[in-house]
């Protein structure tokens, strides 16, 4: 018998916001593999270091964190490669992804290469946006209105339609494009009540109105344009 392969959420990177059954998979698995950079430490083993079993198996998914382009895909053929290994060995395996591991996941990369031959079981975690929203203490939506989850890497032209459209946003990938989502966003009218929110729930968390945010914005950062319904806040 194939083991199984566990894409398990472990969160926004608050340890305590890891859901039980997350806990469970993690101190139970024999082998565990996660997303790292090719320097310094992965967030997501980060997060659940201290339920990682001793003795486990474990397996960095190294990504190079850097301008110039490099072969993601390779790197994701190869780390299925080693988990399918595994796999037919009969491991259950567990791999770790920061916050959901299909809400910007990398762990779909791997679910799609290895889905059609192994069983494959999600546990969600709380994911970016709702650990965001908390830390703003902002309602993002409410009854009939719409919620968009934007990349903060679309080009200004379709950033600038979606934001016409109307409804709340949530604007993911910020980073180095503060300056320029902050722009659109006050250039669509929507700057008053929006929100940044950088290091959800990490004791280096940092809240702000956008008028306000950093001028050096982390990698996981967001902007929150919450809706405008009259009996909300």
């Amino acid at each position: 018998m194939s083991g199984v392969l566990h894409g398990v959420g472990v969160g926004p990177g608050d340890p305590e916001l890891m859901t039980l059954r997350a806990h469970r998979l993690i101190a139970g698995a024999r082998v565990v593999a996660y997303p790292a950079p090719d320097h310094g430490e992965s967030f997501a083993r980060s997060i659940a270091a201290g339920a990682i079993a001793e003795g486990a198996e474990e397996i960095p998914i190294v990504i190079p964190m850097r301008a110039e382009r490099f072969p993601a895909q390779a790197v994701y053929d190869a780390a299925a490669a080693a988990l399918a290994e595994r796999l037919r060995a009969g491991l259950d395996v567990v791999v770790l992804c920061e916050g959901d591991p299909f809400f910007y996941g990398s762990f779909m990369y791997l679910f799609g290469r290895l889905s059609r031959e192994f069983a494959c079981e999600i546990t969600p975690g709380v994911s970016s946006l709702a650990a965001s929203a908390a830390a703003a203490a902002r309602p993002l939506c409410a009854r009939n209105e719409v919620l968009s989850v934007l990349p903060g890497t679309l080009p200004e032209d379709e950033l600038a339609a979606r934001l016409a459209a109307g409804g709340a946003f949530a604007i993911l990938k910020v980073g180095k494009r503060l300056g320029r989502l902050r722009a659109a966003i006050e250039a669509a009218g929507l700057g008053e009540g929006a929100m940044y929110v950088g290091h959800a729930s990490l004791g280096r968390q940092v809240v702000a109105p956008l008028a306000e945010a950093p001028e050096a914005a982390p990698y996981f950062s967001m902007i929150l344009v919450p809706g405008r319904d009259p009996h909300v806040g």
